[in-house]
């Protein structure tokens, strides 16, 4: 959630000038404040407006506008949030300082807050994601630069908890999400080294690892630690006895659980769709789980069939995982084929990776990815060469000049 960040004491008149000046820029034709128009409008769905450019602005536009940037649904919630945090010591104003010292491990300060004011455990952010300060562990669907996890985020999380947190309370970020699913979904706790251990935390005081919306988006949270690329999380909650449906298990390799979604003859069960087959199929080429890739190819699955706008082989090559590449290949798919959302190739989509995975062995596995691609046809752009990253790699360059 890209989001303006308050001071500490902000004044609200402040707030009704920059409203006043946007307008005024507006009138002037400066790019920015046009800009800012359009980015509010799409940020709302108000789709109809993205292609043509903005005619006029009076100043409940900039009000929303300047609204919006931080993060609030309307101009009337920003400006009382605003007021309060003038305040000294107002009840908003104390969330504002926990959620900061939540997210940096400040537990001294946690603890202090929650002292002077209970209620605190129970109150709820102002912005549109409506998160209580248990949610800020989670590192993920809060205000952008609160999205960071602490190395002592367990003990932080263990305050809040003992201090009354409920435990499955629900935000409404991603559609609604619990803590807990936050967590499973979330890079930045992962980066810290303590994305298990605070999963094990929120188990151990109830939370409900089947909660069906856990993961938002109306998934559980398996499901969503798959679809946002935390593979290691849900193979956690598997190995805590998450439910698995066929996508889950196909996300986290139980190829002896994928088997249970078919019939004796080879027949996906009447209970299961075939869209969720297609997406497990996905998710397991895209995780390397090269077992539950050939199962389900020898049951017909289409390694070429652009499902939710790109391929299997698109994820096998994003992955970087060369053994379930070269099965999916072996059925002579399309390898030239783009995807829909950023029309890119299954071999745009390896060098995307390798470009922004660490600089250690995690990268080595796309030299030989990309290498079979180009055996295989994939069309090589003559501009990647130009790109100082690839240049500047002689093994890159070796491998994207594969012939057969």
């Amino acid at each position: 959630m890209e989001v303006k960040k308050l001071p500490l004491r902000p004044s609200p008149e402040q707030y009704r000038k920059q409203a006043k000046d946007l307008v005024k820029d507006f009138k002037a034709g400066k790019p920015e404040a046009i800009q800012r128009l359009k980015a509010v409008r799409q940020r709302s769905g108000q789709s109809q407006e993205h292609d043509n450019p903005p005619t006029k602005l009076v100043l409940a536009d900039a009000q929303f506008i300047i609204a919006r940037e931080h993060g609030f649904q309307s101009w009337p919630k920003f400006a009382k949030h605003v007021t309060a945090l003038s305040r000294d010591n107002s009840p908003e104003a104390q969330f504002e300082v926990a959620a900061d010292a939540i997210v940096t491990g400040e537990i001294a300060t946690v603890r202090r807050l929650l002292a002077d004011n209970p209620e605190l455990i129970r109150a709820r952010s102002n912005r549109e994601h409506r998160a209580m300060l248990l949610h800020y562990v989670g590192a993920n669907g809060v205000e952008n630069f609160r999205q960071k996890t602490p190395r002592n985020a367990v003990e932080v999380a263990e305050v809040l908890l003992a201090a009354g947190a409920e435990v499955d309370a629900m935000a409404d970020m991603y559609g609604g999400s619990t803590t807990l699913g936050l967590i499973a979904t979330s890079v930045h706790p992962f980066l810290a080294s303590v994305q298990n251990p605070l999963m094990d935390i929120f188990l151990k005081h109830g939370a409900d690892i089947n909660h069906p919306q856990a993961g938002g988006n109306q998934q559980c949270a398996v499901n969503g630690a798959l679809a946002n690329g935390q593979p290691q999380a849900a193979e956690f909650l598997a190995s805590r006895g998450a439910r698995l449906d066929l996508e889950g298990a196909a996300g986290v390799g139980w190829l002896d659980v994928v088997k249970n979604f078919f019939e004796s003859d080879g027949a996906l069960k009447p209970t299961v769709t075939e869209a969720k087959m297609k997406s497990g199929f996905k998710w397991a080429c895209g995780f390397g789980r090269t077992n539950v890739v050939e199962f389900l190819l020898e049951r017909g699955l289409d390694a070429g069939e652009i499902h939710r706008g790109e391929t299997p082989v698109h994820r096998a090559a994003c992955g970087g995982h060369i053994e379930v590449l070269k099965l999916l290949l072996k059925t002579k798919p399309r390898v030239d084929v783009k995807d829909q959302s950023f029309d890119g190739t299954p071999l745009g989509w390896a060098l995307y990776a390798w470009r922004e995975a660490p600089a250690d062995h995690s990268r080595d596995r796309y030299y030989d990815v990309v290498g079979l691609l180009v055996r295989e046809g994939a069309p090589v752009d003559p501009k990647w060469l130009n790109n100082p990253s690839i240049a500047d790699d002689p093994r890159m360059v070796a491998a994207l000049g594969s012939t057969v």
